[in-house]
């Protein structure tokens, strides 16, 4: 059995605020839970006692308080706090003092432009004149195509106030992905760039609003924020403002909509690389109970922290990241590359922020780990308290990476969830040890397990990710589904009742949880399932190897595995290479997992938020179509795979 690469101290524990919260539980329900895995167990067996002492530790804001605090506890179609009635905006902007709630950062190096509490609610009051002058309501949706600022908070803010529903997309997206989404829910106000800068690039995209916009008659007023030119053009930008003019009213403060638990709150879209994204809506108070779950308890983010995740608005932890504030704490907007100018980039604004909360993907891990990093030994990292890692399952080396060369006092968090459910199944515990390889736990009152091809719930296998019961940030509903059909096919026929996500995981048996990858991109040589995660901790540990994809090609009456490498410059995938990579994989797994073909690409497709797009390639060298190729943040990736020679043999 592995030992844990960090346990917490008794200053740690005794100071979380999920200690307090086990505390409370106690006090409230005459118990004596003890630990992460006593609260954990109790809050599946009563999920309705536990999120009625979740409301209370979060300190919701409601003007009604709940009937009652979960309805029909069946999956879909139960209901959680009717009759409350209350304001996602107003929960988050609870507080107006002269605390720093935003902080935003450029690329480019420009000084970091601060905005406090009252500020923000300034900013969003004023908003909220602009959007009702402009007849937004409640269930109207506001849209927008913007890099990772605070008007994009702002707008966010401003709309859930207003009881209207906000959806976004970042402005690298084409025109194609914008459309596949925005065309879907057509939205009245739209609040976009005139374009973005990435990696010291400057990219307009004003002739791809131009274009939106004769596609999406809805949109009544356009809203422009200079970030490539100060007073950008407005040509063919139907109704356009610049954002200044917008929010130029007169604002006593902002006043939020009261509306019952489960209203509309975001869109948010399934990644849409095979089909046409799903319109997944979510409500606002199972968003805020969620988050305020997973940033207070999980992550014990306090008012004192400084939070920041490498995200774009494009991406589910966009949404996360912003519910920060329901805590108080100061939330860090980072617009452009991790890599510009060079790796070292956000380690230096860790430094220079005090952040004690920073997020990340494995991509980016992995790729400090090949240059040579020592962000610990470089920057003052004292704040640093926990690092979060989501997007695709972390690495055994890239734990040990973490510890060595980041800090050794520190919480590593590999989180997983999805935009479905916009938050998280399993994540970090901060009472817990952090084992290498694994997630530490399931999510307080996540009901999830591991189902074998039986059906059957297994410890220490591979398994199905399912979740049995309830939990207040399901979707309330997919967009243009009035019958629920695509809602109930997208999660329910497998096991009737019962939340099939799609992944494929492992429950360890001191509860922590290993992830081997999408359960639709699982290869199956031979009949047995394999998870492609198992095969990319592997071969990406090698310093030849930048990036990998693998797949399984239908072959002879089975499936073959594939192996894509992308190799670091000046090096070769000649057969000492292949052999090596061979040679790594039955030796750190099994003779399975070997893959039949190993070929090296010149790119590797991800979406806009960095997942693999191990689909879509297997799609391509079966010679079916991708239809949604903008979806992708590097599209172009995909026409090395089309008709390769060396698959036909």
């Amino acid at each position: 059995m592995a030992n844990p690469l960090w346990t917490p101290s008794a200053e740690r524990v005794e100071t979380a605020r999920i200690t307090r919260f086990i505390q409370q539980v106690n006090e409230s329900r005459s118990l004596t839970l003890d630990s992460y895995d006593a609260l954990y167990d109790w809050s599946i067996e009563d999920p309705a006692a536990f999120w009625e002492e979740m409301w209370k530790a979060a300190e919701v804001i409601a003007s009604r308080p709940p009937d009652a605090t979960l309805v029909n506890p069946a999956m879909p179609g139960s209901t959680w706090f009717p009759g409350a009635e209350l304001n996602f905006a107003e929960n988050l902007l609870r507080y107006r003092d002269d605390h720093t709630a935003l902080i935003f950062v450029h690329e480019s190096g420009a000084p970091p432009v601060r905005v406090t509490y009252a500020e923000l609610a300034e900013q969003v009051a004023r908003m909220i004149v602009f959007l009702d002058d402009q007849g937004v309501g409640a269930g109207d949706r506001v849209a927008i195509l913007l890099p990772n600022r605070i008007e994009a908070v702002v707008t966010m803010l401003a709309t859930a106030a207003m009881g209207a529903i906000f959806s976004s997309c970042s402005p690298d997206f084409g025109l194609q992905g914008v459309l596949d989404r925005f065309g879907q829910i057509e939205p009245k106000v739209l609040v976009t760039s005139d374009g973005y800068t990435y990696n010291g690039k400057r990219y307009n995209i004003q002739k791809r609003v131009q274009e939106l916009l004769l596609e999406i008659y809805a949109i009544e007023r356009v809203v422009l924020v200079p970030v490539l030119h100060e007073t950008p053009s407005r040509a063919g930008l139907r109704g356009a403002l610049l954002w200044s003019e917008a929010i130029d009213r007169t604002a006593s403060g902002p006043k939020f909509a009261q509306l019952p638990f489960d209203y509309p709150l975001y869109i948010l879209y399934s990644s849409g690389t095979t089909a046409v994204p799903k319109c997944i809506v979510h409500g606002a108070g199972g968003t805020l109970l969620q988050h305020a779950k997973e940033l207070m308890l999980h992550t014990d983010v306090k008012r004192e922290d400084v939070v920041f995740y490498f995200t774009t608005c494009g991406w589910m932890t966009w949404n996360w990241l912003v519910s920060s504030l329901v805590a108080g704490a100061t939330v860090v907007l980072y617009d452009g590359s991790p890599s510009h100018p060079n790796l070292d980039t956000l380690w230096k604004m860790t430094d220079d922020l005090g952040v004690t909360v920073f997020g990340t993907s494995p991509r980016f891990i992995t790729a400090c780990t090949k240059a040579g990093l020592q962000p610990g030994r470089e920057h003052d990292l004292s704040a640093l308290r926990t690092l979060l890692s989501t997007g695709a399952p972390l690495s055994v080396e890239n734990f040990q990476w973490v510890y060595d060369n980041v800090k050794s006092d520190l919480q590593l968090s590999s989180i997983c969830g999805g935009t479905d459910i916009v938050s998280c199944f399993m994540l970090g515990s901060p009472i817990s040890p952090v084992y290498p390889g694994e997630i530490q736990k399931r999510g307080l009152a996540m009901a999830v397990e591991a189902r074998d091809a039986a059906g059957n719930p297994v410890v220490g296998e591979k398994g199905e990710l399912v979740c049995t019961k309830p939990f207040p940030s399901m979707p309330v509903s997919f967009w243009n589904d009035p019958d629920g059909e695509k809602y109930q096919s997208a999660y329910f026929n497998h096991y009737p009742g019962v939340w099939r996500h799609g992944d494929f995981i492992e429950i360890t048996e001191r509860g922590g949880v290993i992830v081997y990858g999408r359960s639709d991109a699982t290869l199956n040589p031979g009949g047995i399932r394999i998870g492609t995660a198992e095969i990319y901790r592997q071969v990406e540990a090698m310093d030849e190897v930048v990036d990998s994809l693998v797949i399984g090609q239908r072959w002879e009456d089975d499936t073959r595995i594939v192996l894509f490498v992308v190799l670091r410059e000046g090096i070769v995938l000649d057969e000492d290479l292949m052999g090596r990579i061979r040679t790594r994989i039955r030796t750190r797994t099994t003779p399975r997992h070997v893959p039949a073909k190993v070929l090296e690409a010149p790119d590797i497709p991800h979406t806009i938020s960095g997942k693999k797009v191990e689909i879509a390639v297997t799609r391509i060298i079966h010679g079916e179509g991708v239809k949604n190729r903008d979806a992708l943040a590097n599209p172009s990736a995909l026409d090395f795979f089309g008709d390769l020679p060396s698959l036909r043999t």
